[in-house]
């Protein structure tokens, strides 16, 4: 059979995607520690969902940046897709895809932060940075678990993606 007629592999719906920021100030890695009640805390790169009146994913990715830490970033370069099972808030099932981009940060002012996580919280947001080394990575339950295994699997090759040879 001929490759052009090979049949397609069937695809899930995707009902949800999300820009998320591997962001590096300097040596160290920005998080955001999440605490709900009654959950044991976790870390998490800033991001979140693309919106309808986003021109795209990386205009989500900084419209994100600037709610949920009032900040810039500079160089973002695709690094990670996770695409996991999802019901969306209609009740559709499909999947999740989430785009993880490794960028530097360029200026963050917490007192700028808005959005639904600053202005309605459930549990508190704190922005924690982490050394960018195993040992740092392994400080903090990084979620989801297949970014934590990317990371420290990747830490000098998620470097060389800002390096100067690259853009």
């Amino acid at each position: 059979m001929p490759p052009d007629s090979l049949p397609l592999p069937s695809t899930r719906p995707v009902v949800k995607r999300t820009a998320r920021a591997i962001i590096l100030d300097g040596d160290r890695l920005v998080l955001i520690k999440r605490t709900k009640p009654g959950l044991a805390p976790y870390w998490l790169t800033p991001g979140g969902g693309v919106e309808d009146e986003d021109a795209g994913v990386l205009s989500a990715l900084h419209r994100e940046i600037d709610e949920e830490l009032g900040g810039k970033i500079v160089d973002p370069v695709p690094a990670f897709v996770d695409t996991v099972e999802h019901i969306a808030e209609d009740g559709s099932h499909g999947v999740k895809v989430q785009y993880f981009f490794v960028c530097r940060l360029a200026s963050m002012d917490l007192d700028r932060r808005h959005g639904p996580e600053i202005d309605e919280p459930c549990g508190s947001y704190e922005v924690v940075r982490v050394p960018f080394t195993r040992m740092g990575l392994a400080s903090v339950e990084i979620v989801p678990l297949t970014l934590r295994h990317y990371l420290d699997a990747n830490i000098e090759g998620v470097l060389g993606l800002l390096g100067p040879d690259l853009g």
